[in-house]
Formats: structure tokens, sequence, C-alpha cells
């Protein structure tokens, strides 16, 4: 079974080339897309800063988490909770876009053909005034991880990273994800527990911080089998996303991820997802091509974008929600009291 490694990230980017460092870094970004990183230069009360609100948020009664939600129904903005199909609850999330209106992503930078992505307000709660500063300064702190982690890869399989065509802004999303401890009786395998399916991302790089008293985060191996990723003190989660295994041609594996329940108190992660600008195509790079023809097909970030909420509800909406995201109105779902 794969061993999902923990990275001295500024030991690595230091590391001469054809070093044990990395080749063990190679190994993990072509066979897993999942890596572990300490000595990664955010400091602990950036990360602290935002966690403690969130934490004191989660904590509410849920009739004041209700008012939380969306006002307009969105799926990434706000609170909301995750029941399974019979209503017992799998996730509680807390979601922040990037910017608050169009006109403070005007001033960022983005394109007016994308404003639309940030018709719909972020949620900021007035128990916690701090929160957008904080939440701003985890967003960033996550990208230039990303960055380097990116920069660690480049080095890692022997390429420029100058090579990866990514351009500000960069666009991203923050989502806040707490899962409940398990109460049922165990049904003796992962697979009767998940709390979050299998898949990977659809950023380049995602960036997350773990806590909790058990490890229910599982990456998958090339062998299809999952293994564990312990919650390290300190240490942050990367998940290479599809962009980047489309960008390398399928050299860098899109690490796909499951979290299962279980543990004494809830797990609680929070990730970053990173793309790059909005306008950028991402294709297979002449570097990972060679003379034959590329695997993956262009993937244009920013009308991905805004396809997304629409894509997301169409595989995953129930008739409920979807009507009030229709009707632009706050959708909160009926979740099972625990016994």
């Amino acid at each position: 079974m794969t061993t999902v490694p923990i990275i001295d990230l500024e030991a690595a980017l230091a590391a001469e080339p054809g070093s044990p460092e990395l080749a063990t870094v190679r190994a993990a970004a072509e066979q897993v897309g999942v890596v572990q990183v300490t000595n990664h230069g955010v400091a602990a009360e950036v990360i602290d800063n935002f966690h403690r609100p969130v934490d004191r948020i989660l904590a509410l009664p849920r009739a004041v988490k209700e008012r939380l939600a969306s006002p307009t129904g969105h799926p990434y903005r706000g609170w909301r909770q995750w029941p399974d199909d019979y209503g017992r609850l799998e996730l509680e999330r807390f979601s922040f876009g990037q910017y608050d209106d169009p006109a403070e992503a005007s001033a960022a930078g983005v394109p007016a053909e994308y404003h639309p992505l940030f018709a719909h307000a972020n949620v900021w709660p007035a128990q916690e005034p701090g929160l957008r500063a904080a939440a701003d300064a985890y967003r960033a702190a996550f990208v230039g991880v990303a960055r380097r982690v990116l920069g660690l890869y480049a080095r890692a399989i022997g390429v420029d990273v100058a090579v990866f065509p990514w351009t500000g802004p960069e666009y991203t999303s923050l989502v806040v994800n707490d899962y409940p401890t398990w109460t049922r009786p165990d049904p003796g395998t992962d697979e009767e527990k998940l709390l979050l399916l299998e898949h990977a991302d659809n950023s380049v790089l995602t960036v997350l911080h773990q806590e909790g008293d058990y490890a229910g985060l599982q990456a998958q191996g090339p062998d299809g089998g999952w293994s564990s990723v312990p919650v390290v003190p300190g240490a942050l989660q990367v998940f290479s996303g599809s962009l980047l295994s489309n960008w390398t041609n399928g050299r860098l594996a899109a690490g796909r991820h499951r979290v299962v329940a279980g543990g004494t108190v809830t797990r609680r992660s929070a990730a970053v997802f990173v793309h790059p600008s909005l306008d950028t195509v991402v294709e297979p790079l002449p570097e990972f091509v060679g003379d034959g023809e590329p695997d993956f097909d262009p993937h244009h970030v920013g009308r991905a974008a805004l396809g997304s909420v629409e894509d997301y509800l169409q595989v995953f909406g129930r008739p409920e929600q979807v009507a009030a995201y229709r009707e632009g109105r706050p959708y909160v779902a009926a979740v099972e009291e625990p016994v």
C-alpha cells in the first residue's frame, strides 16, 4: 500500500538533483498526487487566526447557523449541512468565495465576463468581525505554498517551473469541512462509512490543513488501495488536481482522495483550491507531449468556473436545493437529529 510522504518543503527545495529527497517527491507526485509538507513557511497564527473563529461559528446552535446560509441558495457560499440519503449528517461546511462582489473582482483585475462568479455574496458572520481578514491571510498563505510546491515538483521531474503558464490573479476558493463523530454501529468497512466520496479536485493544487483525533482522510495509490493520511501537527496536505495532470499530460497524478468516519471528536479541514487566472486555457504542455498526441483536451478555467454550480446541482443537487437556487432563496437541508 502506498504511503503519503511527509516532506520538509524548505529542505526539499534546496536538495540537489538526483537526491533521495527529490526522488521521494517525484514518486509521490507521479504515483499518488498527495504529499504532506512541513517547514512550509505558513505561521501557526495564520492558521489559528482562521480556524478559531470558524470553530466558534460551527459550535453555534443550528438555529443560529441557519441564518448564515447563502441568502441566494448558492452551494459555495456560507454555511450548509450535507445529509446522506437517510437524512443523517455527513458533513457541515462553510464556504468563502474569492471576492465579495463583482466590483471587488473588477478592482482585482478580473475580466468582466467572469464577474457573474461573484454575484452571490459571501456570508461574514457578525459574531466574528475579524474572520474576513483572517480568511484573506489564510488564502494568500496557502496560495504561496501551492506555488512553492509546484516549483518543487518541477525540480523533482527535471523541468523549469516557468514552463507552467501560471498567471495571476489566481482563481481560488476556500472551504471548511467539519465531519461529525461517528455515532452509529461500525459497519466494518471504510466503504460503508464514507463521509466524502472519492474524487480528485479540479484545481492545479489544493492546500489543506486538517485537525482531529483520527486519520479520516485517505489517498488512493496506483494499485487502487487506500492509505490514511495521518494528522501531523503543523503539516499541510497538498493535492495535485486534474489541471496539473492535464498540464503534464498525465505524468503527474491527480490525487484521488476520500474521507471516512471515525474518532471521538469531529474532524475538521480547511482547504484552498488554487487555479491559474480565469482566462487561462490549460492543456498538455509540449515538454510533456513530445511527438505524440496529447491525452487531455484543453480546459478553459473561467468557462468551467462559470458552469460549476450548474454542473454540481445537476449531479448532486436535491430538488428542493435546486429550486431554492433557481428562486434565489436560502436552502437549509433537513437533517436527522442524532439520537
